[in-house]
């Protein structure tokens, strides 16, 4: 074994925790970048996020390979990967954006090779970094199983506290650009602080002593210890099982917030604080050497993986009760609590399995890309495949099974004591007999409760629930129907019985001839109803991101015509990523019934980079009318993008030629209106002539801020006023870009005064 002085080997822990911070910052800012550039589907999600652990692995491998070169100078090497993450983090986005004008608008596969391309070397120097200090800490401790749960608690600790300096600083304080000059300001100082560590401790350190120990006693799997392919099928399994459990979390408790971009962070953060403290149980737990007692650990992993499992199954269950008394936020333990458990087992089996040589560190990184592939199949299967497939409820049965029965076949392959055997494959087929009863009573209900919240009633059920990966669309007895949580609008088209298609109605205030519409985010598709069916519409394209929408289309008469009327053409893409990957298509009107500006990814569709791109696909005299959902910022970016703005109720028409207000001409389109054949307001009856006086009065009422003075007047949310008014009135907010994401860190409520 290696001396070193105890202060050199825990400041370097300290300096391991604190490059945990910047990997966590650029993973969340690099992928909300490559979302950005390649869409926020679920194609190109997975691709990007599969890139991310892609990297990882391959740099866990060959930061293994590189530990086991005789003499090499570990710390001072992990202190100059430091050193060049942090010089790519400061060009990142500028890379970012130069590669996005070769590459956006590609398939999925094209999206994946690019995003890995993007991001190899710097994923693949993170990766590198816990097979480069574990092999350097083995050297000094002589024990594996406590040197990986040391560096993986520090390491995942300050991963876990980014998550909340992202969400709650960072990503608001100082948007994407400023987050990443941050982390790779950090990333400078880990390294200069390790290197300068590594030079003072070699003059200041005594000669090495280094423990000579033969090369057939020092391989994976010698005798005594657990076989080192079942090491790598078991941690393999474990991570695809973790990282599963972390899919089925993060969509719930998106559905949960209604989408807020907070949620994500917390989760991340929860789970990451879970492993943090499952890797230091761990390192408590391998106080003995591993050989002689490889039973004794292979019941620890057999025992945490079981009960990680159990609580990763009542998660979800018990958030939708808790949820009914308490801010979602106050359960993030629970995620905390059963990834903690299941985090617990990967040092252990590294322990049983890796004898502390000078190769552990190789061994370490094959067990470490092993874990990360499992993972990546993981997010792949369960959040690719399987959710198209089955619903939450079958989804954690699946997992939970899944992990019993890999902690039982560990436990029957190297378990002590015939008794011991049949005594734990009696529990394992008694758990798993179990789930699939247990999981109707506890699933029953369970959207219903974590939409709801305090305003749920006991047997209170959702008319529909449609499940797809790209999110969970409900409708309620009202026709309200909600998007991950969050209201959408109303299963209607009449304006006798909902007000809210007044907007859709509105196109021929604004525009005299809207021929060709584009609607970006169709939702249950009243609103695509109701503009298919303008007088004077002749084609009508629509871009939705979840195919689950169109399930609905099917089972509501109201809205079911549109999927078999000839003007009408589909697309299930991103907004954004179908205007670029589609040049050429022009439009008279765009129309969004954009979703709240609060929620994850809104920046995507309501910032100045977005509005631009929309510009290019307007005709002359084209207008993009759009949902700011009453948020100040929003109407500022639109109203300062554009030189002609008007703001009807929360919606912003823009264009680059003056928008006109016809209100003659709205009222003649009205009366001419027909859906499915009849009137959509009849003139012969007097209820309906009376409405159709109240909409087209609105337009009597428009404020241009001419007559302001030193005053504002109040803010009518459902009025009109011109985009001079607009500027005036929010001259003291921000412009959304692509880089701040104003509108996604404003807190619901603070809107518009």
């Amino acid at each position: 074994m290696v001396s070193e002085k105890p202060v050199f080997r825990w400041l370097l822990g300290l300096m391991f925790f604190c490059s945990g911070f910047p990997a966590l910052l650029y993973q969340i800012v690099w992928q909300r970048a490559l979302f950005a550039i390649y869409g926020v589907n679920i194609e190109s999600v997975t691709m990007v996020v599969s890139a991310f652990m892609l990297g990882l692995g391959l740099g866990g491998l060959a930061g293994g390979r590189i530990s086991r070169l005789p003499g090499a100078p570990l710390p001072a090497i992990f202190g100059m990967v430091e050193v060049g993450i942090a010089i790519f983090g400061f060009f990142s986005l500028s890379l970012f954006h130069w590669v996005e004008t070769f590459t956006a608008g590609r398939s999925p596969l094209e999206t994946g090779i690019a995003a890995f391309g993007l991001v190899a070397a710097p994923t693949a120097l993170m990766g590198a970094t816990l097979p480069l200090l574990a092999a350097h800490w083995v050297r000094i401790s002589g024990n594996v199983g406590r040197s990986v749960g040391i560096l993986y608690f520090v390491n995942t600790l300050g991963s876990s506290a980014a998550c909340f300096l992202a969400a709650g600083f960072a990503m608001p304080a100082l948007g994407m650009s400023g987050t990443v000059r941050l982390a790779a300001t950090l990333n400078i100082v880990v390294g200069s602080v390790v290197l300068s560590i590594y030079f003072i401790g070699r003059r200041s350190a005594p000669a090495r002593d280094i423990k000579e120990t033969p090369e057939e006693a020092l391989a994976p799997g010698a005798a005594g210890m657990a076989a080192f392919p079942v090491a790598l099928a078991f941690a393999a399994l474990s991570g695809f099982i973790s990282l599963s459990y972390e899919i089925v979390w993060y969509r719930t408790y998106a559905f949960v917030s209604g989408a807020r971009p907070r949620g994500f962070a917390f989760v991340l953060g929860a789970f990451l604080a879970g492993i943090a403290c499952g890797s230091l149980l761990s390192r408590r737990l391998c106080r003995e050497p591993s050989a002689s007692n490889t039973p004794v650990f292979i019941r620890r992993i057999a025992l945490l993986a079981v009960l990680g499992n159990l609580f990763g199954f009542v998660t979800v269950p018990l958030l939708s009760l808790a949820v009914r008394h308490m801010d979602y936020s106050y359960t993030l333990p629970l995620i905390s609590l059963a990834a903690g458990l299941m985090a617990a087992t990967f040092p252990l089996v590294c322990h049983i399995s890796i004898p502390p040589d000078a190769r552990a560190g190789a061994a370490l990184g094959r067990v470490y890309l092993s874990n990360i592939a499992g993972s990546t199949l993981g997010s792949f299967l369960v959040g690719y495949v399987l959710m198209d497939v089955w619903g939450l409820r079958e989804i954690q049965v699946f997992l939970a099974l899944l992990g019993v029965i890999s902690a039982l076949g560990l436990y029957l392959a190297y378990g002590s004591g015939l008794p011991e055997r049949v005594a734990a494959l009696a529990l394992g087929v008694l758990l798993c007999a179990a789930a699939v009863p247990a999981s109707h009573s506890m699933f029953d209900g369970v959207y219903e409760r974590l939409q709801r919240k305090a305003e749920y009633a006991p047997g209170e059920r959702f008319t529909d629930i449609v499940e797809t990966k790209s999110g969970v669309v409900t409708v309620d007895a009202e026709l309200a129907i909600y998007g991950d949580g969050a209201y959408d609008g109303y299963l209607e088209t009449s304006a006798r019985k909902s007000s809210t298609v007044i907007r859709p109605l509105s196109l021929s205030l604004l525009h005299a001839n809207p021929r060709e519409i584009l609607i970006i985010g169709a939702s249950g598709g009243a609103w695509t109803q109701v503009t298919a069916n303008h007088p004077q519409a002749e084609k009508v394209t629509v871009v939705e991101i979840n195919p689950g929408y169109l399930t609905i289309m099917k089972r509501y008469p109201q809205v079911t015509p549109l999927l078999s009327n000839p003007k009408v053409e589909i697309f299930i893409d991103d907004g954004r990523r179908w205007l670029v990957g589609n040049p050429c298509r022009l439009y008279d009107m765009i129309l969004m019934d954009t979703t709240y500006h609060w929620r994850a990814h809104a920046t995507n569709l309501l910032s100045r980079e977005f509005l631009e791109l929309a510009r290019g696909h307007l005709k002359p005299g084209g207008i993009l009318y759009y949902n700011t959902t009453h948020s100040a910022d929003a109407q500022l970016t639109g109203a300062s993008t554009f030189p002609y703005a008007f703001r009807f109720g929360p919606f912003l028409a823009v264009s680059d030629s003056p928008i006109v207000p016809d209100k003659a001409r709205w009222r003649e389109t009205l009366l001419a209106y027909r859906m499915d054949g009849l009137p959509v307001l009849d003139a012969s009856d007097p209820r309906d002539r009376d409405l159709l006086e109240e909409i087209v009065d609105a337009a009597d009422d428009v404020e241009d801020g001419v007559e302001w003075g030193a005053g504002v007047p109040a803010y009518d949310r459902w009025g009109m006023e011109t985009g001079e008014c607009v500027r005036r009135r929010n001259r003291n907010r921000r412009v959304i870009t692509d880089d701040n994401m104003a509108c996604e860190w404003t807190v619901p409520g603070a809107l518009v005064p």
